[in-house]
């Protein structure tokens, strides 16, 4: 169940029942509350934290406006999960040879291929390109330094992430994390620009400069919708081309892997038209999930941390969502400075993955505690299957 954060505004309904919640974050959530387009209340979810703009884990009904910054400059960012044919008894003694191979064939952190991938899902980016271009012809400033072609497939880096877990029948999942890359960062930052610019030159003084909104009805709106769900068909795309390389790198090691019924693909930053409460609202999902009744979501943990697919309960407290994660227990900055390398290689023992100093800021310390995140919303999902990281890739 929720617990009501006080507000001078429209309610705040938290699934944060054990689960610390910084100060930090109360403020930013409350300046949230306090917008005038908000319809009934704000849903916050257990993975909650400090974000700019709008709180990371936040669910934000509006009518008549939405906020860019709250969708953010990693637009569509998501999951995707499938389950194999695949045991754990058929593991080879070292999974070296694996996470090589796909870090051999998907470039991480700032990598982008050198000609555009030729599998089969990334013929969606020549079939949509003109929908692309004909943003760019009327906002020439969104123009990317880098090709959209070359960088679908591609992981980025941060809290993005490729990984091999088995799950409690030790069978083999390959799950992904990641979102709308470059194009979709010069999307967010630029309409985030124009409405601050809209808000400025309407004279209206906000508690947070990141909160300001592109009013529906305006060219700058419509254009913002039209583009935010294009970078968002975008990302989805992205994680459908990875993983088609990666179970082609999985191929090799097994001839016979096969994709069994499960699969899911599921964005956490992003906006959609929805009914609520026997309304149209744009409901913008700040880092949470869609979680509708029988609904499959992704829930990760960090890297050493287990992971879960849910099944959705469909809460309308909660605008039908879920959280996307553990969620941050601290900045990366803090992380830095209070875990050494042989915290994060002690704490990643069991996994093969990055085990040097520029991936302590994403080490499992970082993270809130996933156990206490999924007890907290245990009214809002189910699980379905637990997942045991064995390898895995970061930017």
């Amino acid at each position: 169940m929720y617990d009501l954060i006080e507000s001078r505004g429209a309610p705040i309904k938290a699934w944060t029942h054990g689960v610390p919640v910084e100060p930090e974050a109360r403020k930013q959530l409350k300046n949230i509350a306090e917008l005038p387009f908000i319809h009934g209340h704000v849903a916050v979810m257990p993975d909650v934290h400090l974000g700019r703009g709008a709180t990371v884990g936040s669910v934000i009904p509006t009518k008549g406006a939405i906020i860019p910054a709250a969708v953010g400059v990693d637009i569509g960012c998501g999951m995707a999960a499938v389950m194999t044919n695949i045991t754990a008894a058929q593991l080879p003694d070292s999974l070296k040879k694996i996470r090589a191979g796909i870090e051999a064939v998907i470039p991480v952190g700032q990598g982008s291929h050198k000609q555009p991938p030729r599998r089969a899902e990334a013929a969606w980016y020549q079939r949509h390109k003109t929908g692309y271009e004909a943003i760019e012809a009327k906002h020439p400033k969104i123009a990317e330094k880098k090709s959209a072609a070359l960088q679908i497939g591609t992981l980025g880096g941060g809290n993005h992430f490729i990984e091999i877990c088995l799950d409690e029948a030790d069978r083999v999942w390959v799950m992904l994390h990641s979102g709308s890359r470059n194009i979709g960062n010069r999307i967010g930052q630029y309409f985030i620009a124009k409405a601050k610019e809209a808000v400025e030159a309407a004279g209206l003084k906000l508690a947070d400069r990141d909160l300001a909104w592109l009013g529906e009805g305006t060219d700058a709106f419509n254009d913002y919708v039209e583009a935010v769900g294009w970078a968002q068909d975008y990302a989805r795309s992205n994680r459908d081309v990875m993983m088609g390389a990666v179970l082609k790198v999985l191929h090799d090691t097994w001839p016979d892997i096969t994709t069994m019924e499960v699969a899911v693909n599921c964005h956490h930053n992003y906006v959609e038209r929805e009914e609520h409460f026997g309304e149209r609202v744009w409901l913008t999902r700040k880092g949470a999930v869609r979680a509708g009744k029988g609904e499959l979501g992704i829930i990760p943990g960090s890297m050493g941390a287990r992971s879960f697919i849910v099944r959705g309960k469909g809460n309308p407290d909660s605008f039908e969502s879920c959280s996307h994660g553990a969620g941050r227990a601290m900045s990366r900055t803090a992380a830095k400075e209070r875990f050494t390398l042989e915290d994060h290689i002690a704490a990643t023992a069991h996994v093969e993955c990055r085990k040097d100093t520029g991936v302590i800021d994403e080490t499992p310390m970082a993270y809130k505690d996933i156990d206490a995140v999924m007890a907290a919303q245990s009214d809002l999902v189910e699980v379905v299957h637990t997942l045991r990281q064995i390898v895995c890739v970061k930017g």
